[in-house]
């Protein structure tokens, strides 16, 4: 049985804000990537993009990906975990992926302050190409998707908590 549940998205989908209160009733850990990565290296995402450029951000959160293993945890992943092939491998090995989804109105609606966020966007690169290219592989890594438009925070929360209960993704720990 494969132990952790990964959840995928744009930027500002709500996977990490979905994903520590859904790990709190289930009962599982909870790891947010981008959190890992600024722990190891001292510095905000956006100051990784800056110094490294996107390569070295992207390595960076492919070794974060690789340092969590079959742990019975909820994961969060950054929005541009989906640009490699060997993190989202290893993701799938010891996961079940949900791709939290939003409508490119939505995520233009929500983004805001894509420096600041650290989002990853290629030089030249608009939010509507970002959306564009991101979306067909998170579709590709996804077990589960979760349609967000029309749904408020707890909504989704209850839709992540119920397709893992139906589907015995996990086991769930008992309080």
């Amino acid at each position: 049985m494969k132990n952790n549940i990964v959840l995928i998205g744009m930027p500002t989908s709500g996977k990490s804000t979905v994903g520590v209160i859904a790990a709190k009733i289930l009962g599982l850990d909870f790891i947010d990537t981008d959190l890992l990565i600024q722990q190891k290296e001292g510095k905000l995402l956006c100051e990784i993009i800056e110094e490294s450029g996107i390569g070295g951000f992207l390595k960076c959160e492919e070794k974060a990906v690789h340092s969590v293993h079959d742990c019975n945890a909820l994961i969060a992943t950054g929005g541009s975990v989906v640009y490699s092939e060997d993190a989202m491998e290893h993701l799938k090995q010891n996961g079940i992926v949900i791709y939290l989804k939003v409508s490119k109105p939505e995520l233009l609606k929500r983004l805001h302050d894509v420096k600041e966020r650290g989002v990853v966007l290629r030089p030249g690169e608009s939010v509507e190409e970002m959306y564009e290219e991101r979306t067909v592989l998170y579709e590709k890594y996804a077990d589960f998707i979760i349609e967000e438009d029309g749904k408020n925070l707890e909504d989704t929360v209850v839709e992540v908590v119920r397709t893992v209960r139906e589907e015995k993704i996990v086991k769930i720990q008992k309080g």
